[in-house]
């Protein structure tokens, strides 16, 4: 399963570099070697750098201003990183919710960002807030929510 890592910006200057976005905190995705993957085809990161919240990237074979143009636009994609501690949004969409007791919450329709906490939205109407989660396996979330937090 591919995930949707950035998106090309625009292009910068004339030597084939572009803007771009990520929508990921590992900025691992653009070291140098990295192989993304596009609706075009692959692309090889040769270098990337930070610049005003975006990153300035050259890809192996985009030499000039019109290459790096027609890459406006393009989603960049990879495989997920294998991290035990951390939980991913799409292995947590279609999970059962349970709380420690073993009674079911609901099963997870979206995550919804939140500035305190991520909300995992429940088919029920329930919003959970991620803190809240002590254990997650594939299909399967373990809560431990406040006294109430479901009680209406």
């Amino acid at each position: 399963m591919l995930l949707e890592v950035g998106q090309v910006v625009r292009p910068h200057g004339v030597r084939g570099e572009v803007v771009v976005t990520l929508v990921t905190d590992r900025a691992e995705r653009l070291a140098p070697g990295s192989v993304l993957t596009t609706d075009r085809g692959p692309l090889e990161v040769e270098r990337a750098r930070p610049h005003k919240g975006r990153w300035i990237v050259a890809f192996a074979g985009v030499a000039d201003a019109d290459a790096a143009e027609a890459l406006r636009g393009v989603v960049l994609r990879a495989e997920p990183i294998a991290d035990p501690g951390v939980i991913w949004v799409h292995e947590l969409i279609g999970s059962t919710v349970v709380d420690t007791t073993g009674a079911t919450l609901g099963t997870v329709t979206a995550v919804e960002a939140n500035p305190a906490s991520d909300l995992l939205v429940l088919d029920g109407g329930g919003l959970l807030p991620l803190t809240f989660v002590v254990e997650h396996d594939p299909g399967r979330v373990v809560a431990d929510p406040p006294a109430g937090l479901f009680e209406l």
